[in-house]
């Protein structure tokens, strides 16, 4: 397939991260067979090795210096990420080459999960200005919560705040290497058996909520329908949609954790009173203990503690996708 992207977009740097998802043993082949069938449809590819946690933001960055204004990235949701990070604010486009565990983002826009597949199919894609997540937080041991220096970091499919993140925390790299979502499952098991699932105040801003206060003991924020790469806690979330929705499990319980489990799986998890869905602009949370240490990830990557503030920012970025899901969702 020859490109119709315009000339600006027929070079490229593509960014990838050699070991993430369970096949990294292929991962090199697979990136230049992604490069070569780039290269057949008109577009000149660079490519540039992550080398380790972190890289791949800076790596962005540069690019972006050096006036380059196709990024492709090839990785899992934590190394795509990073990327959006280094590119955003800017005009710098990126497209999606899935090469990672849960692969969000490549579901819901229906890529394939094979990243030559993916080089195949992106000459005909479209870019389209999108929403991301922000979220900003007081960097720890800085002084006293008022005189602390923010952090901020973008999202661009899902925030889990608490229990989720809190299994995040605990799971070994090496183990997630090993099982991939297999285990983030098994450590999630493991942690409901142990966790004392402390709660947290969310303040909600949204369509038709304006400063309410919920509790929770777990919640996603999520700009995606699915979670974790399969999991529908969001259903009426839509990517292409400005909004959050935000999903809150409310209960201590231990025990409770378990039946919750299995309203998800059953996609019944909203039919429990101690379940919420909220459809949101801005979500500010807080532990109802402020001596209490209670984590938050974004997409699938642990990032820090609370108080944070989750905002929705319109027109962000610039994502390549396939026509079909653009016109799907005018």
């Amino acid at each position: 397939m020859r490109t119709s992207l315009p000339t600006s977009l027929k070079t490229a740097t593509l960014i990838y991260n050699p070991i993430a998802g369970r096949r990294p043993e292929r991962r090199e082949k697979e990136i230049e067979d992604a490069a070569t069938a780039l290269a057949a449809s008109g577009i000149k590819v660079r490519l540039a090795q992550t080398s380790g946690p972190g890289t791949a933001g800076q790596m962005a960055r540069e690019e972006v210096r050096r006036s380059e204004t196709l990024i492709l990235v090839c990785g899992g949701d934590g190394t795509i990420n990073e990327v959006i990070n280094g590119l955003v604010p800017g005009e710098a486009t990126l497209g999606i080459l899935p090469g990672g565990t849960a692969n969000i983002i490549a579901k819901e826009l229906g890529l394939p999960h094979d990243p030559v597949r993916a080089a195949r199919q992106l000459p005909g894609w479209r870019p389209r200005r999108i929403a991301l997540g922000r979220v900003t937080w007081p960097v720890a041991g800085a002084g006293s919560v008022q005189d602390r220096s923010v952090d901020q970091r973008y999202f661009l499919s899902v925030s889990g705040v608490g229990f989720d993140a809190y299994v995040v925390y605990k799971l070994s790299a090496t183990f997630k290497m090993s099982l991939g979502v297999a285990a983030y499952v098994a450590e999630a098991v493991r942690q409901a058996l142990r966790h004392s699932f402390p709660v947290f105040v969310c303040k909600v801003d949204g369509p038709q909520l304006q400063g309410r206060e919920f509790r929770a003991t777990f919640a996603t924020i999520q700009r995606t329908g699915l979670y974790a790469g399969w999991l529908r806690l969001a259903p009426g979330a839509r990517f292409f949609d400005p909004q959050f929705h935000l999903c809150l499990f409310k209960s201590r319980s231990r025990a409770r954790y378990f039946v919750y489990a299995a309203a998800v799986l059953a996609r019944q998890h909203l039919r429990l009173s101690d379940v919420e869905l909220l459809e949101a602009q801005r979500v500010s949370c807080a532990a109802a203990d402020p001596e209490q240490r209670i984590h938050f990830e974004l997409d699938g990557e642990l990032a820090g503690e609370l108080p944070a503030t989750f905002e929705v920012v319109p027109e962000a970025l610039t994502l390549l996708a396939p026509e079909e899901k653009l016109e799907t969702r005018k």
